[in-house]
């Protein structure tokens, strides 16, 4: 992508209620993926990298697969989209699109999806998929795939979510960021109240998007849900927000370069 000076015009459409608004919409996606994922048990088979015939386990392998197919004809292209092995990826074979650089260039690099994936596979799956090996090694690859690209591209929206912020109130962030001062930075983009406000939107959503449903005994399935709600909050609470905020924080550390 070419490294041009940001323009002005390609924020004419971009405002922090409607960055606000893509977040919001990514929630859903992030849940049903969840809920998705949570139909087959952990399948520990796929994480060992000595059952493959393949270097490294046969998730990363389906991961590096896919996102090489996708990278053919330009997922990456977007600076939306963040793979977890850009060094894997091979040159277009459609014509490159005409994307409007909204984003600083000294930021658009920032990719933290190494962060992401330990998270996912170390601390996160555990808490919502049930133990056992039922065998379905591709489609809960697949769920995984899934899941991992609706965090990566939410959390990696903390780049366009640091650009408006810094274009409506540069006089607040540019002396942090000259100063280079971490602390400062996540001060200014930590709002407590929004985040909880979040966690409880996530909670609900995951009690009314995944809730057991029974036609012949409605009261039989009330209160049972295909992902704990709870645990939604807390991803959101402990992962989610966080890593979205240090996303914030690096791309903003680059913004005056």
């Amino acid at each position: 992508m070419s490294k041009k000076p940001i323009s002005s015009d390609s924020c004419l459409n971009m405002t922090l209620d409607s960055v606000r608004e893509s977040l919001i919409g990514q929630e859903d996606t992030i849940i049903f993926c969840l809920i998705e994922r949570a139909k087959y048990p952990i399948n520990s088979p796929l994480y060992d990298e000595s059952v493959a015939g393949v270097p490294g386990s046969l998730v990363e392998y389906i991961v590096k697969e896919t996102e090489a197919l996708q990278a053919k004809v330009g997922r990456y292209e977007s600076p939306e989209e963040n793979p977890f092995f850009p060094e894997n990826l091979p040159p277009l074979i459609v014509p490159p699109h005409n994307i409007p650089q909204v984003l600083h260039p000294s930021g658009i690099s920032i990719n933290i999806n190494k962060t992401i994936w330990d998270t996912y596979f170390n601390q996160l799956l555990p808490l919502f998929v049930r133990e056992g090996n039922d065998g379905n090694y591709v489609p809960t690859a697949t769920c995984d795939l899934h899941c991992l690209q609706a965090l990566s591209r939410r959390i990696h929206y903390g780049k366009f979510v640091a650009e408006i912020k810094f274009m409506d109130a540069p006089e607040d962030y540019s002396p942090a960021i000259l100063a280079q001062d971490r602390a400062t930075l996540m001060s200014l983009l930590t709002f407590e109240k929004v985040e909880e406000m979040v966690k409880q939107r996530v909670e609900k959503k995951a009690m009314v998007f995944g809730q057991e449903v029974s036609l012949n005994d409605p009261d039989d399935k009330k209160g049972k849900y295909k992902v704990d709600p709870s645990m939604v909050s807390r991803l959101y609470g402990e992962w989610v927000m966080p890593l979205t905020k240090l996303v914030q924080v690096e791309y903003l550390l680059r913004r005056l370069d």
